[in-house]
């Protein structure tokens, strides 16, 4: 079983900063890419972020500028710092991880930024 529990969602005025984290756990072996996507009020799940095993990261254009993703290989922890928030930046954010060509999901955490 592999499990992926994200933290640091809330709630932040406009042109503030969160900090979120996934932790995963289980049988992770051979994890190769995480990262986060989001999915907003009436919207589809995007992508926000991706970062692989060897550090090679891909933003969607959403962010490029304002967020950046990290991740801790020792700690099987995906970081995404997300500074300069707006309010359309609003949305669940779920961390992703591909194991062995399998994608896994964790439950998400909300994010609402206010005007």
């Amino acid at each position: 079983q592999v499990q992926l529990v994200e933290s640091g969602g809330g709630l932040v005025q406009a042109g503030g900063s969160l900090r979120l984290s996934c932790a995963a756990s289980g049988t992770i072996s051979g994890m190769n890419t995480m990262g986060w996507y989001r999915q907003g009020p009436g919207k589809q799940r995007q992508l926000v972020a991706t970062v692989a095993s060897g550090g090679n990261t891909n933003y969607a254009d959403s962010g490029k500028g304002r967020f950046t993703i990290s991740r801790d290989n020792a700690m099987n922890t995906v970081y995404l710092q997300m500074n300069s928030l707006k309010p359309e930046d609003t949305a669940v954010y779920y961390c992703y991880a591909l194991i062995r060509l399998m994608g896994y999901w964790g439950k998400g955490t909300l994010v609402t930024v206010s005007s």
